[in-house]
């Protein structure tokens, strides 16, 4: 005997001859797809995480956030340092949206280094959490001269 389930249903099949169960009969427990059987939420903090790795592995992206001076005092304070700082996740069910503040090398096409950025984030939040990123969107706040200091805050390349 054949029955088509539908996910949540409980069939009884029929035994295999020599397979019988207690009661001459098979129970097949739950039915439908795994991935059906439940929900999964994603936190904005594991979004932002995932977006500021991404944006930081793009060349010409010298730090995230605009406030470079206080950032450097901040990732001095012992479990402060944070790969979050410059990114911001609105995540709803499906879908998700996110802002990035960066600063650029001096010298490097800003032009070029959004459009990489973006599309290494993207990239990396659809692969990872299955989220569709509906908008990435980009503010340059500064730009690291090659003479200016770092304030103590180490390149990201």
């Amino acid at each position: 005997m054949t029955e088509t389930a539908q996910p949540g249903q409980e069939v009884t099949l029929e035994a295999a001859p020599g397979e019988q169960g207690a009661a001459g009969t098979v129970k097949k427990r739950g039915g439908g797809d795994p991935a059906t059987r439940g929900r999964t939420t994603i936190a904005d903090g594991v979004v932002e995480k995932i977006a500021g790795l991404a944006a930081r592995d793009v060349v010409g992206v010298h730090a995230m956030g605009l406030a470079r001076t206080f950032g450097a005092v901040r990732d001095r304070v012992p479990g402060a340092k944070s790969v979050t700082r410059g990114v911001k996740a609105e995540v709803g069910e499906v879908q998700t949206a996110l802002d990035l503040e960066i600063v650029v090398d001096y010298g490097v096409s800003i032009v070029d280094v959004a459009r990489a950025v973006r599309e290494n984030v993207i990239a990396a939040v659809e692969r990872m959490t299955g989220l569709e990123v509906v908008e990435v969107n980009i503010a340059v706040g500064d730009v690291k001269l090659p003479d200016e200091e770092d304030d103590d805050e180490t390149r990201l390349q």
